[in-house]
């Protein structure tokens, strides 16, 4: 079940082209331009470098490596998470440079969101022929009721 969205209720995994939010879709495009310019090969923080480039070219607005906390039982605990990006203040953006995504990436993602409370995460792969992508949405109202 680790890595499924399914089994976290709270978080639905949304891949239809009509479900992207104009934040998401223009990430999504700074991605693929970075993904043109460099093609797969290169390591995780060469994409990260280029599109945080990207980013300020298109004026999306960003922070890089924001220390995201982790509760447990309401006490914070010293071990934190760092997403790659948190941008419009609210969309976790996690890169990756694989062969493809598995589910211990998406499961990265899904931390992330339930750790922060962000709506939306973004898991974007620059490591195959193509760029990969997967959009995931947190429902805030859906943990509290699984609480």
């Amino acid at each position: 079940m680790k890595g499924n969205p399914n089994a976290h209720p709270q978080i639905a995994q949304i891949s239809q082209i009509g479900d992207r939010d104009p934040q998401s879709y223009a990430i999504i495009g700074a991605a693929m331009e970075v993904h043109r310019q460099l093609g797969p090969g290169f390591l995780e923080p060469a994409y990260q470098e280029a599109l945080e480039i990207e980013f300020r070219q298109r004026d999306i607005p960003y922070l890089r490596e924001v220390k995201l906390p982790i509760l447990y039982k309401g006490q914070k605990l010293a071990t934190h998470y760092r997403p790659d990006f948190l941008c419009f203040q609210q969309l976790v953006v996690e890169l990756k440079a694989l062969d493809r995504l598995t589910s211990t990436e998406d499961s990265q993602v899904i931390n992330y969101l339930k750790a922060s409370g962000y709506p939306i995460g973004l898991l974007l792969n620059f490591g195959a022929r193509s760029l990969g992508y997967r959009r995931f949405a947190f429902s805030k109202s859906a943990q509290s009721a699984d609480a």
